[in-house]
């Protein structure tokens, strides 16, 4: 085999390198779960925006009632409620207490809330029959977001719980990055897209509809199609789709048989080569340039190699696009079943496999079946064994990609 000159490392360093943040765009901050902040962002107000309870309970001044207790209560006369979101005001004037409901704002004169367990009602009076210091059970103005403050950082993934903080904070849109456009054109004379009559000697194209679901799962737009392997119906469905999408990538004729015609096409369209395979076992004929300033990845036709250059190299230039930091698979660290070993010592080997639970680190069970397909699609990690490693022996803890 001819030696392949580059390795996962520096193929991935250039992909990153080639791949940056789209424009930005202003969205409803109730459709940016999970999308990268395109800069930071400031708090337009403070939250809450008085005082006011965390509890039900009675606003007190905490002084009355330092000595209080249930053998020796403290009676305050019951001047009124208040409740959140209301417009009425009650002050706490000495020997008095208001009735206050969670998020209410706290009356003037009071410093503390005594919450009602602590309490008994005794006609218009209330019996207090704890203390309460000064700050008790209040939430006090800006505690959860103060006016001006920095809440979230340009490059920050927007969780559920980051939004709702934006949200408090006044904003009703959010800057983020776009999401790329990601061309997915599979290619062969063999494959036809699912839904359609299957002829003998035919199969689906479930490779590309594997990364399709990948790109949807980051909330990438796609456009999906099949060609034929023909030279000139290549490079017009080439040429049509870098025009629009941001992003292509290629399944199949990846390779050098007499019809892989990728890498030639690109070539007549003026592609700038990066690189076109690298090692790694499975998915080394993946290729990666760009084309017309839009990135463009070319993934072998073997599902496991197709999946696997795709996790490896595409996603991660898809995700740089998309204004991610973090641009790898989470990792957490499992314990091997079995032990580990690459076909070639120079190369970065992965393995589709299976977790189960084992207490401290969950088990990797690497996956052998003769079908490929079902291997993936039983796979919920991939492990590695990075260049010059050896043999990982069984019971090692490694760290490992989830897939799941």
């Amino acid at each position: 085999m001819k030696k392949l000159s580059l390795g996962l490392t520096e193929a991935l360093t250039i992909t990153l390198e080639n791949c940056r943040p789209l424009g930005m765009e202003t969205i409803a901050l109730a459709d940016s779960t999970d999308r990268i902040a395109a800069s930071d962002l400031h708090a337009l107000v403070d939250s809450p925006s008085a005082d006011s309870s965390l509890k039900d309970g009675y606003a007190v001044r905490s002084r009355e009632i330092c000595n209080a207790t249930q053998e020796n209560p403290v009676r305050l006369r019951l001047a009124g409620r208040m409740a959140p979101g209301g417009t009425t005001t009650v002050d706490v004037e000495p020997g008095m207490t208001v009735r206050v409901l969670t998020g209410a704002k706290i009356p003037s004169g009071a410093d503390a809330v005594l919450t009602e367990e602590f309490t008994r009602p005794d006609g218009s009076d209330v019996l207090a029959m704890n203390v309460a210091e000064p700050g008790r059970n209040i939430l006090f103005r800006g505690e959860d977001v103060e006016s001006r403050s920095r809440i979230v950082e340009k490059g920050r993934q927007i969780s559920p719980g980051l939004l709702g903080l934006i949200a408090a904070a006044g904003h009703s849109t959010v800057p983020v990055f776009r999401t790329p456009t990601v061309a997915i054109i599979g290619t062969g004379d063999e494959i036809v897209l699912p839904g359609e009559t299957l002829a003998e000697g035919k199969l689906y194209a479930s490779n590309i509809l594997t990364i399709n679901a990948w790109c949807r799962r980051y909330r990438m737009k796609t456009v999906l199609t099949v060609v034929n392997d023909d030279i000139n119906t290549l490079t017009e469905t080439f040429r049509m789709l870098s025009a629009d999408a941001d992003a292509l990538i290629t399944s199949g004729g990846a390779w050098t048989g007499d019809r892989d015609f990728t890498a030639q096409v690109l070539e007549g369209l003026g592609w700038h080569q990066y690189f076109h395979r690298i090692r790694i076992g499975p998915g080394k004929a993946v290729g990666f340039g760009m084309l017309c300033t839009k990135p463009v990845f070319i993934l072998p036709g073997g599902p496991s190699s197709n999946l696997m250059g795709f996790l490896q190299i595409a996603l991660p230039g898809l995700l740089a696009l998309a204004g991610h930091a973090e641009t790898d698979l989470p990792r957490i660290n499992a314990r091997l079943a079995t032990d580990l070993e690459g076909r070639q010592r120079d190369w970065t080997n992965f393995f589709f496999g299976r977790l189960e639970d084992g207490g401290e680190f969950p088990i990797f069970h690497s996956l052998k079946d003769s079908s490929r397909l079902r291997a993936i699609a039983d796979a919920d990690a991939i492990a590695c064994i990075a260049e010059g490693q050896g043999v990982l022996a069984k019971g090692s803890v490694v760290p490992v990609q989830v897939l799941k």
